[in-house]
């Protein structure tokens, strides 16, 4: 299977899939994209950060939707190379500003003197509202029911 790599480093573990509990997820992704879109004029690293946190909680509800939930302290960047996994190379530049947008958004985090331009937070608004559209696409179709 495409995920052993990450089982096998203990990266990532089996759980039961809940469409239920996915869908919240994306719902959540996308009411957290809108709260950056609104934080944009008052904080703009504020606002890259919320934008990212969508991205996290779509990718999450990714690996739900295939069985599996991410372990240990490195789940941000599991949720990133899980995408890479399923997506390979068909949004790949869309998952590297993912990752980017990681590591950027740790550096906010810890490292509070960095400045995020404004024009580079509404870049990462749109990444996000991208690339939650294409994790929502996937899901759906992996979701028996289709109950969007």
């Amino acid at each position: 299977m495409q995920f052993d790599e990450l089982e096998n480093k203990g990266l990532i573990r089996r759980t039961k899939i809940n469409f239920k509990q996915i869908y919240n997820f994306l719902s959540r992704s996308r009411q957290d994209l809108q709260t950056s879109k609104f934080n944009l004029t008052i904080d703009e690293a504020w606002s890259y950060a919320i934008a990212y946190h969508a991205m996290l909680r779509a990718g999450r509800a990714l690996m739900m939707s295939f069985g599996y939930r991410p372990l240990g302290k490195d789940q941000h960047a599991t949720a990133v190379r899980f995408a890479s996994v399923v997506f390979g190379n068909e949004i790949k530049e869309l998952i590297h500003k993912f990752d980017r947008m990681r590591r950027k958004r740790h550096d906010f985090i810890y490292e509070p003197n960095r400045p995020i331009p404004r024009q580079e937070a509404e870049q990462a608004i749109a990444d996000a509202e991208e690339l939650i559209k294409e994790i929502w696409r996937v899901v759906k179709n992996k979701d028996p029911q289709k109950n969007l």
